[in-house]
């Protein structure tokens, strides 16, 4: 196997291995961001943004999204694909919003990893389902 075979290889195992703990609640690919990594939501969402660092990423996206669910998202992967640097997954995810209604969304990351981390995503998915979702459910406060 060539380095660059086993770049590829690794890269691959390391988001499989972090959606399997992502999808049993014990971690996941979020806990691989690098600090200066870069998120770019693409399309016409609410939350469309090229954000500049994994901690501005969380805080204006992920933790809200999630604070309107009863638990974090249980993701499926369709499809899983790596080349050098970069991996690609496909997947769904699914939760119970706190309204008591299902959110769905089929989403596509493209990931750039370097030693290790995730350094850049570029990620798509149905802007419609986020944007109700989003604009219907108000956050839990603490």
């Amino acid at each position: 196997m060539h380095a660059s075979e086993a770049k590829t290889e690794v890269n691959k195992q390391l988001i499989q291995a972090s959606f399997d703990r992502w999808r049993t609640d014990t971690g996941g690919p979020f806990e691989l961001l690098a600090a200066d990594a870069t998120w770019t939501i693409t399309g016409q969402s609410l939350a469309v943004k090229r954000y500049a660092s994994r901690d501005e990423f969380l805080d204006a996206v992920i933790k809200p999204f999630n604070a309107r669910l009863t638990k974090p998202p249980v993701p499926t992967i369709r499809g899983l694909h790596s080349e050098g640097d970069t991996v690609i997954v496909l997947f769904d995810g699914e939760a119970t919003a706190l309204d008591g209604k299902p959110y769905r969304n089929t989403y596509a990351w493209f990931m750039q990893l370097q030693d290790g981390k995730i350094v850049n995503v570029t990620a798509f998915f149905d802007s419609i389902t986020f944007d109700e979702f989003w604009r219907r459910v108000p956050p839990r406060t603490k």
